[in-house]
């Protein structure tokens, strides 16, 4: 599939739609012209019903939407009808996507023909595997050392990753497949890799509580940016909204965020969506 016109690419992520003012900024969230696409980079919710409400009006909305997991879609709550977990949970949620024609990390990659194309659009599901963590230690100590500081990840209790004996191994076999879909693409055409979590370490180096960074990625797409041609990088997770620069590419964090965050820090939630192309940052 590819786009054409004088669109935007424009992205946004952990819109955590359970909160009721981040339900109603989805609600008003609009594209500029008939050829807008949205990049939309995780943590739509944690309900089944609610991820479903905020992507189909979304896809309904937009020419085109495409979606990555976050590792709060991939959580099990006790009180959501849908139960499911690990893999089970990812697929059900990639069968919801297309029945709405919303793109994910298991079809085809898009290509965006628009403004700063062509790009290929590459939705990426690789979760983390704790090596987010202080040099010569191991998962076990950097686990202790979050737990005695009291900074645990929710997905410890909740994102369970079955079939897999752990999350980590999940990660790995996600890299594994992530690796070969990327390998297989038109390497002439460059890419926009969007992905949950941040593909390089240092935009955690900022987090208030650095125990939290061993859940914010993985090592092993430390050079995909610079592998993979990338135009741009999209991700979220982190809950601070910036642009960042690695090796010359730009990486742009795309959170909506919640919304004590947004008070917090002064932020328009109006202005939530963030262009891709044509780029803002662009001297």
């Amino acid at each position: 599939m590819t786009s054409g016109g004088d669109g935007r690419l424009l992205a946004i992520s952990d819109l955590h739609v359970a909160y009721p003012e981040n339900r109603e900024i989805v609600e008003k969230l609009r594209p500029g012209s008939d050829d807008d696409w949205l990049l939309v980079a995780g943590d739509v919710g944690e309900f089944a019903a609610d991820i479903e409400w905020a992507l189909a009006l979304l896809a309904e909305r937009f020419a085109t939407v495409v979606w990555v997991p976050g590792n709060h879609e991939l959580w099990t709550p006790k009180d959501d009808p849908v139960q499911l977990r690990g893999e089970a949970r990812y697929m059900h949620l990639v069968e919801m996507c297309r029945r709405l024609g919303v793109h994910t990390p298991e079809d085809p990659y898009p290509v965006w023909t628009g403004h700063g194309g062509p790009v290929t659009i590459a939705p990426l599901f690789v979760l983390y595997d704790y090596t987010f963590r202080p040099p010569d230690t191991t998962k076990e100590e950097a686990l202790a050392w979050a737990r005695k500081s009291g900074v645990v990840c929710t997905d410890e209790f909740m994102l369970h990753p079955d079939p897999y004996p752990s999350r980590d191994a999940w990660c790995r076999a996600r890299l594994r497949e992530t690796e070969r879909r990327l390998a297989a693409r038109d390497p002439e055409i460059p890419t926009v890799l969007v992905n949950h979590f941040p593909l390089v370490r240092e935009p955690t180096d900022i987090l208030r509580y650095p125990q939290f960074a061993q859940w914010c990625g993985t090592v092993g797409t430390a050079d995909w940016h610079l592998r993979y041609n990338a135009a741009a990088v999209v991700y979220g997770h982190l809950h601070i909204p910036r642009t960042t620069r690695h090796d010359g590419v730009r990486h742009e964090e795309v959170s909506l965020g919640y919304p004590r965050e947004r008070k917090m820090y002064g932020l328009d939630g109006m202005r939530a969506m963030r262009h891709v192309f044509p780029d803002e940052t662009a001297s």
